[in-house]
């Protein structure tokens, strides 16, 4: 919960103290009992979308599988939202409160792009308890306690948790997020950074169109008498990102595509007040408030090595985005399976074998390179200014459908995001494609190389 910012200059939405209550869900788990030193083949590490959804998909095949968490059962705090399209061709359609037939892109004051797909805001409850139903009908056991260390042996893994108990498994799987440092790294960090500041608040009333959610809004016409942040703005620019559920509730979330360094969230916060004065948005209630932070791009993990990692510990955040919720529950399955081949195997596939597979199995060649595709996507982007970023969001979303779509979705292959960036280049101004001439050598160099280096 954020403490009460006295200043009223940032606008009065700042003044409220967010409610966010995230009261335990309540649902009865099969809880480990590590004095029973029971035999585990799989052990993950974080009780997110991606640790359960993996938990759930390998103890479907009879494997041993502890989910280890701080509080298992806690809300998870974050809003996701993802295309309709994505979650259904899960089988999840029923895990949105809330969806919009169409999205809509606000490039300038002038021109408004209008998608054709539709687009939800996820309920984190029932996503949760469906994956918690799963884990339970499965024999997932759980433990609530905090990972501290992890020990390997050769055919044999252990974590030391902070009640003093020790686990052990054939592999541990490190689902806790960005933060950790279970994963291992052989190369600098590079990441960009996507900050932003998210609440859902109670309104006298708002603009945008009940039947649309706004996806982005690149307008600066709200820092006209702010010419200290419309010139921050210019050069490191942020987009207004909402879902208005009816007449008096939205989501609004100020956000920082991408940066580096990351931006302040402070003057995040600062240009959020700024928009929702001009836009006369009085807000009356903040009943949720986030703090969003996600690396993006960057470097993969060592590939292989002793701690599987998934979603943000395993690279799976878009690079160009930051959209990473349906892309993890996409793979989760892809990795179970390999990890199913080797625990699952008699012929008793341990140590660096199952490393190997198992990395191997989630970031294959082909996955490998197109995420070096979309880096390159980031990099060029962090090169941008506002106008910039507006001429390439212009013409990206003037492409075809299925090009945007798939980009997004990071379901592109390499020959179709060849194909994405001359038709980029095509649809592109004059000055936009002065900027990609200029500013993209440098970017298409470092892809080109590390293409070349993943393929040898």
């Amino acid at each position: 919960m954020f403490s009460r910012i006295q200043n009223s200059k940032y606008g009065n939405f700042l003044d409220l103290i967010p409610e966010n209550k995230s009261d335990p869900i309540k649902f009865d788990i099969n809880w480990l009992d590590p004095s029973q030193k029971l035999r585990l083949d799989l052990i993950v590490i974080g009780a997110g979308p991606a640790g359960l959804c993996l938990a759930e998909r390998v103890a479907r095949y009879g494997i041993r599988v502890c989910c280890v968490d701080p509080d298992p059962l806690s809300m998870w705090p974050n809003n996701y939202g993802a295309w309709v399209d994505e979650l259904s061709s899960l089988g999840l359609d029923d895990c949105f409160d809330k969806t919009w037939p169409m999205a809509s892109v606000h490039i300038d004051d002038h021109k408004t792009k209008y998608l054709d797909r539709p687009y939800g805001r996820i309920n984190r409850k029932t996503l949760k308890m469906k994956l918690l139903s799963g884990c339970l009908s499965n024999g997932v056991k759980f433990h609530k306690a905090k990972a501290w260390k992890v020990n390997h042996q050769e055919f044999e893994s252990s974590i030391v948790c902070d009640d003093g108990s020790e686990l052990k498994a054939s592999l541990i799987v490190d689902a806790s997020g960005f933060a950790s440092s279970f994963v291992e790294y052989d190369k600098p960090r590079n990441h960009g950074y996507q900050i932003a500041h998210g609440i859902l608040a109670e309104v006298e009333e708002h603009p945008f169109d009940l039947d649309k959610m706004l996806l982005m809004d690149w307008r600066d016409s709200h820092l006209g008498n702010e010419p200290n942040l419309r010139v921050s703005n210019s050069r490191f620019p942020t987009f207004l990102y909402a879902m208005p559920f009816d007449s008096n509730l939205v989501f609004l979330e100020e956000t920082s595509l991408v940066s580096r360094p990351v931006l302040s969230y402070k003057e995040v916060k600062t240009r959020m007040a700024a928009r929702l004065r001009h836009m006369g948005i009085r807000v009356k209630r903040v009943i949720e408030s986030e703090k969003c932070l996600i690396p993006m791009g960057g470097p993969l993990p060592k590939i292989p090595q002793s701690v599987m990692g998934i979603g943000g510990t395993a690279g799976l955040a878009h690079p160009s985005t930051g959209y990473m919720v349906a892309r993890t529950l996409a793979l989760a399955p892809i990795l179970a399976e390999s990890i199913v081949e080797c625990l699952g195997s008699t012929r008793m596939i341990r140590g660096q074998p199952l490393y190997h597979r198992v990395w191997n199995g989630l970031w294959p060649i082909e996955r490998r390179l197109t995420r070096e595709f979309y880096t390159f996507g980031m990099e060029t982007l962090l090169k941008l200014d506002l106008e910039g970023t507006r001429s390439f969001f212009d013409a990206f979303f003037d492409m075809n459908p299925e090009y945007w779509h798939g980009f997004l979705s990071s379901r592109l292959s390499i020959t179709e995001l060849a194909m994405l960036s001359l038709s980029l280049f095509g649809h592109s101004s004059n000055s936009s494609k002065f900027d990609i001439v200029t500013k993209c050598p440098a970017p298409l160099v470092k892809m080109m190389g590390n293409v070349v280096l993943d393929s040898i």
